[in-house]
């Protein structure tokens, strides 16, 4: 049981944020705190249901599927991961100012039920700043802060922050409703007011959605000032994550493409590949960052590499040169097998592949994060259904 409270703090506590009147500002009010939660809670959703979506196209359960048609939907879905995630950090920024003065409140505690209400908070506070930091360094590739594996501690934090996020809002909800069906009381101020800061946020949020956003959508490219990745730069006008130099990637001299099947095992050396019927498709290659990028893609049709050794249903196990990478094989699921525009690629908008975009040969196909479309590719394998 708790003990019975002081009614102000300790005389060693009535200093710096504890003093009585340390904060003056008379914009916060429950108000502004819901109107910037609900914007907050919206974008939050969003992106926790598109990473949701992502996480379980690259690491599909059991009961998971994904089309191959339309050829742009990762594409939206993924930019609006990152594109919501970005335009989170002026949000969560401002909803903090507007209540981080309750931190220094006292009592801290003033029963149980108050003190699982506080943890609850921290929680959510520290999960929504842990996501937004490590997606920013995930979409900036710098990964030497983050001393774990950052694609299992986003996916399993961003269950913990939308659990707590659920948790406060039910807590919240009626003090919410109250705030937002009453009046709001004029705030006598020489700077802004309530409404100049919601829309200062939203305009934060703004600018830094329109200056990341060209990484994706071409047309406002010029203005993308922050964005990482631009979709015109790197070797044959697509930018690379991983250059063939960075995979330690060696092409022995009898390179060959074995794809085996029920019906046996071929091996096909790039000569071998290149005369057999070619196609050309376009098709965009969308990054988990954020950033896609339109191309022209020529090669074998997949689905007719494995005819050749009997492949009638099931998936096919992509593999690659490259070793020391989670993403060295990749699993082409039924409806991206069997899909026309599958390919295993020789040439990148009319010339043949550049090393840092898998040469000899690379998969490319619909629907499908850029981490999937496996480069450097040396086996095509049936994978009974």
């Amino acid at each position: 049981m708790l003990r019975r409270p002081f009614p102000t703090p300790p005389a060693a506590l009535r200093r710096g944020p504890f003093r009585r009147g340390a904060f003056t500002s008379a914009l916060r009010s429950p108000r502004l705190t819901s109107h910037l939660g609900l914007l907050l809670a919206v974008a939050f959703g969003v992106c926790f249901l598109t990473g949701l979506l992502s996480h379980a196209i690259q690491h599909p359960p059991d009961w998971f599927w994904w089309p191959a048609r339309p050829v742009w939907l990762y594409r939206v879905t993924q930019g609006l991961h990152v594109a919501t995630g970005l335009a989170s950090v002026p949000l969560l920024g401002a909803k903090l100012w507007s209540v981080y003065p309750k931190l220094f409140a006292w009592p801290p505690f003033r029963d149980l039920a108050h003190a699982l209400e506080r943890c609850s908070v921290l929680l959510l506070a520290s999960t929504a700043i842990f996501q937004l930091v490590t997606g920013i360094l995930n979409i900036a590739r710098w990964y030497a802060p983050m001393p774990f594996g950052f694609v299992a501690a986003h996916h399993w934090t961003a269950w913990l922050a939308v659990g707590a996020l659920l948790v406060h809002v039910a807590v919240k909800l009626p003090i919410v409703r109250r705030a937002l069906s009453r009046t709001p009381r004029a705030v006598p101020t020489d700077g802004l007011s309530r409404r100049d800061l919601l829309a200062a946020v939203g305009a934060t949020a703004a600018v830094v959605t329109v200056a990341t956003v060209g990484q994706t959508v071409r047309p406002l490219r010029d203005l993308s000032v922050l964005a990482p990745r631009r979709p015109d730069t790197g070797p044959q006008g697509l930018p690379v994550n991983t250059s063939a130099a960075a995979a330690r990637i060696t092409v022995p001299a009898d390179f060959r493409v074995t794809v085996t099947g029920p019906a046996g095992r071929h091996a096909f050396t790039v000569a071998d590949l290149a005369a057999l019927p070619q196609h050309t498709v376009s098709l965009p290659i969308t990054c988990v960052e954020g950033w896609s990028a339109d191309a022209r893609w020529t090669g074998v049709r997949v689905r007719d590499l494995m005819a050749m050794v009997g492949f009638v249903d099931g998936s096919v196990l992509v593999e690659s040169l490259q070793q020391d990478s989670p993403y060295r094989s990749s699993v082409l699921a039924p409806p991206h097998a069997h899909d026309d525009l599958t390919l295993l690629a020789l040439r990148l908008n009319g010339e043949i592949l550049h090393p840092d975009h898998g040469y000899p040969c690379r998969l490319i196909a619909p629907n499908r994060p850029g981490v999937l479309q496996t480069k450097w590719v040396t086996a095509l394998t049936v994978v009974p259904s």
